[in-house]
């Protein structure tokens, strides 16, 4: 953070873009602000191409007729397509009551989605024979929403059928089992000025069960439960915090980011602002800007340097972005783990780091 903006110092963006509508090197490219171009370039080039390969898996809602039948606040939207901004989900474990022990109910610590006045809004669970589903409704929860199926502090909760307590051993021991499941209660989705709040359908689940990550992170977590809160309930791996979806996206935008190292580079080599190669060409031409054939070679060698020895030129810049993208990867899997809660106050989403533990979150955004 330190050290790497004075290296690259009132020098231009290297991306086409930039060159093409900003003025490239003749524009004013004062400190960083070259630097901070790039990043930004680069950084959306990887969201594109994101979207591209994973797009299929974050789909937008579009608002039908139907839907909006009993929300007023919907009426609006009919026929658009709305950007998701959130999917919230809840964990669950088999009921505790012999006669419902079929259904995996949620442990949701709140059913409130909303507690801006004005633009309340929250779950609703219909629950018909053995079986229920959620709906969001807009307006003052009643009294019961703020609690969600929690009874007291801690992994203590009750059967949303049969009102049967659920235990926090019990709870450990369906984790520890692999019985502990995940069910879909509300997606958010981005509206004119502010949040929007739909009911969540089955095939959004299914969606989600099809992502298919190509790798995850197998070390397991530390045993220390005064910090990681979680094994004891059968989390107890580092890919056991993120969704498979969530590690579809990481997987994707951490590859990206060597993708966009090389782009940059190359882009870099294409202007001759960064790379000496350039001038190399140029001198063996006989148009050399360096008259001293021994200063030449220094900085020629010097150039090729990558940013861990030294470098300055192309290499080091082009890994010297990289290194800011991978700052926003590292923010991105703080937000994007499913230990990050719904903030209904604010209506964002927690970050898992809020604390410095690994907390267990029973509901995540």
């Amino acid at each position: 953070m330190i050290e790497i903006p004075p290296k690259f110092a009132d020098r231009p963006p290297v991306n086409p873009q930039a060159r093409e509508s900003l003025g490239g090197a003749s524009g004013s490219w004062k400190g960083a602000s070259g630097l901070a171009e790039d990043v930004r370039y680069y950084g959306e080039w990887m969201r594109k191409e994101a979207e591209k390969r994973i797009g299929h898996l974050y789909p937008p809602v579009e608002v039908t007729a139907e839907m909006a039948k009993d929300r007023p606040d919907l009426q609006q939207y009919i026929g658009q397509k709305l950007t998701v901004i959130a999917w919230i989900w809840t964990r669950t474990v088999k009921s505790p009551n012999p006669a419902f022990s079929h259904v995996d109910v949620p442990l949701a610590s709140t059913f409130i989605l909303s507690s801006k006045k004005g633009k309340e809004a929250y779950i609703q669970p219909l629950i018909e024979g053995d079986s229920y589903c959620f709906e969001v409704k807009v307006g003052t929860p009643p009294p019961e929403a703020k609690a969600g199926t929690k009874l007291a502090r801690g992994a203590n909760f009750k059967c949303l059928i049969s009102e049967v307590a659920i235990e926090g051993n019990y709870i450990k021991a369906e984790g520890r089992a692999g019985r502990m499941g995940a069910k879909l209660m509300a997606v958010v989705v981005e509206g004119n000025r502010g949040r929007v709040y739909l009911s969540p359908r089955p095939d959004m689940e299914t969606l989600a069960a099809s992502a298919k990550p190509n790798w995850r992170p197998e070390l397991q977590l530390p045993g220390d439960l005064r910090a990681f809160w979680t094994p004891p309930y059968g989390v107890t791996h580092y890919y056991h915090l993120f969704t498979p979806r969530q590690l579809v996206a990481l997987t994707t935008f951490s590859d990206l980011v060597a993708e966009a190292r090389e782009k940059c580079y190359r882009d870099a080599i294409e202007n001759g602002e960064l790379g000496i190669e350039n001038e190399e060409r140029k001198g063996s031409q006989g148009n050399s800007s360096f008259p001293n054939s021994s200063f030449h070679i220094h900085h020629s060698q010097s150039e090729k340097l990558g940013l861990e020895t030294g470098g300055t030129g192309a290499k080091a810049y082009s890994e010297a972005v990289a290194v800011y993208l991978a700052f926003v990867i590292s923010r991105l899997a703080d937000f994007n783990s499913s230990i990050c809660g719904w903030i209904p106050v604010v209506q964002a989403t927690r970050n898992t780091f809020g604390r410095q533990a690994i907390p267990m979150s029973w509901d995540y955004a």
